[in-house]
Order: structure tokens, then C-alpha cells, then sequence
């Protein structure tokens, strides 16, 4: 287990690969000056369906957006979570409410107790990791040649 993170490397892989494929991230806008848009362009690349949560539900990437979790009409498989540590736990709490899969606080948002709740009800966890960082990895370790 990663002392940082409390998130075993096949958690990660885990998410990334089979969890599913409709990720719900939080706090993507159009503003292609913030981290959540460019980790969205990385997650479409990686062929997953990103579906925008901000409080202006302003579509981004041709995807409709949603003002909160619970108005996606549509199961999500992975919240990825790009607000402050003390808006984190909230959202973790949400995205437990509405069924999904995994959570993964991107770096620097931090809530360890929402970490252990959301591992209690069940759900993978990932804290203060970069998705875009991960897949990176994930496709060195996979490329031909690289083993």
C-alpha cells in the first residue's frame, strides 16, 4: 500500500482499466487553464466517457454537464475529484449515494476519513494521485518492450 496515498498500485490499475467507463469529474468547467480540463482530455484519450460536474453544468468535450452527482441520469462508474480537501468528503459521500464504483481525489485533496468511509461502503479509493500522471504510467508498463 502506498504510505501517501492509502491506494494499493491494483487499486489503481484496477479503476483505470475495469471499473468502468463513464467517469463523472468533478469540477471540470471549459477553463482549459485548470488541471480537471486537461486530465479530462487524457481520460477521453484513454476511452473513457467523461461527464462534466460543476456548479455551472456547462457542457465540456461535446459532453452535457451536471450541477451536482445526483442529477446524472445515468449510472458512473468513477468520480474523479478535482475541489478542495474540505469539499472532498461531500462529494465522496455523493458519489456512494449514487451507486458508483470507485473515487479518486486527484493531487492534493486529501480527507482521510472520507477515505475510510468510502472504502467502508465498499468503493475503491484513490487520494492525492493524478489520473493523468497514472494512465502515463500505466501505458509505459504496457507498451511493447517495456517488461
Amino acid at each position: 500500500m502506498d504510505a501517501d496515498t492509502g491506494a494499493l498500485p491494483e487499486t489503481i490499475s484496477r479503476i483505470l482499466t475495469s471499473t468502468g467507463d463513464t467517469w463523472a469529474v468533478v469540477g471540470l468547467s471549459n477553463n482549459e487553464s485548470r488541471a480537471a480540463y486537461g486530465v479530462a482530455e487524457v481520460l477521453r484519450r484513454f476511452g473513457k466517457r467523461v461527464v462534466p460536474v460543476h456548479p455551472k453544468a456547462e457542457p465540456v468535450g461535446g459532453e452535457r454537464g451536471y450541477a451536482s452527482l445526483a442529477d446524472i441520469p445515468f449510472d458512473v462508474d468513477v468520480v474523479d475529484v478535482f475541489v478542495n480537501s474540505d469539499l472532498a468528503g461531500r462529494v465522496a459521500d455523493e458519489a456512494v449515494a449514487i451507486g458508483a464504483k470507485a473515487v479518486w481525489f486527484q493531487l492534493g485533496v486529501i480527507d482521510q476519513e472520507a477515505y475510510e468511509r468510502t472504502r467502508a461502503a465498499g468503493l475503491d479509493m484513490v487520494m492525492d494521485r493524478c489520473t493523468a500522471i497514472e494512465i502515463g504510467a500505466l501505458e509505459r508498463r504496457e507498451a511493447p518492450g517495456s517488461r
